[in-house]
């Protein structure tokens, strides 16, 4: 009987996404994920069959910002059209004709956490971000790509907690809303000092701010301002 050799793997291609900020790459075979990512997924898609990866992006530091195009900010939601616009021009330049598809942005509730751990990525902090050793808290999940293709797999990110090293602690002293604990969040503190008429934690967060690891991401002031101006207009439409 003959014998046919199983197609060597596509290699992954970062460059274009490296060029604008979108630093942080993990593929996933779906069929490896565990079962509770599994079921979120297929509840999310309904023609989930359709494809066999998923593509985590994200970004690191503030090259992503530095990278934005002045004509990103005409869009509604500059940071996700951008990311959305990249990202899908790298995947065609790439991988043509492979089907593809975006379920996050979206308000699809899928679990970046968890994602995020399963790149070795995320480890809880205790101002609620996630944290690791080469990025510190400065990072975020921009893109979740759905598509069939034979993407190598992506190893996961060997390390652990810069946290469990950490003697100071010092995030939990400097909170204002003393709403940080090992192992605990007060989230209604911090979303009660947040909305307070003279808090500094409207378009910051000290607690975060004052995390001695990989200070040399720290997102710049316009950064920060962004990201947590949009975080407060959620908290006041949910009043």
């Amino acid at each position: 009987a003959r014998r046919y050799a199983m197609p060597a793997p596509l290699t992954f291609e970062p460059s274009l996404l490296n060029s604008q900020g979108l630093n942080l790459q993990s593929v996933f075979n779906i069929s490896q994920l565990p079962n509770p990512l599994q079921e979120q997924l297929k509840a999310l898609v309904d023609d989930l069959h359709n494809y066999k990866q998923l593509i985590l992006i994200a970004h690191g530091g503030k090259e992503m910002w530095n990278a934005l195009h002045e004509d990103a900010w005409l869009a509604e939601q500059p940071i996700d059209q951008a990311t959305m616009n990249t990202v899908q021009d790298w995947f065609t330049q790439n991988y043509p004709n492979k089907p593809q598809r975006f379920i996050y942005p979206s308000n699809q509730p899928i679990n970046l956490q968890a994602l995020g751990e399963l790149a070795g990525w995320h480890y809880p902090s205790p101002f609620l971000v996630g944290i690791n050793n080469i990025w510190g808290s400065w990072f975020a999940y921009r893109a979740v790509l759905l598509t069939n293709t034979d993407i190598e797999v992506t190893p996961k990110l060997e390390g652990q907690s810069p946290c469990d090293s950490c003697q100071n602690k010092i995030c939990i002293e400097l909170c204002p809303a003393q709403a940080c604990a090992v192992g605990s969040f007060d989230m209604n503190a911090c979303l009660t000092y947040r909305k307070s008429e003279n808090s500094k934690c409207q378009h910051t967060c000290l607690a975060r701010v004052a995390c001695p690891v990989a200070k040399p991401h720290k997102y710049g002031r316009q950064q920060m301002k962004y990201h947590y101006g949009i975080s407060m207009k959620v908290i006041k439409e949910l009043e």
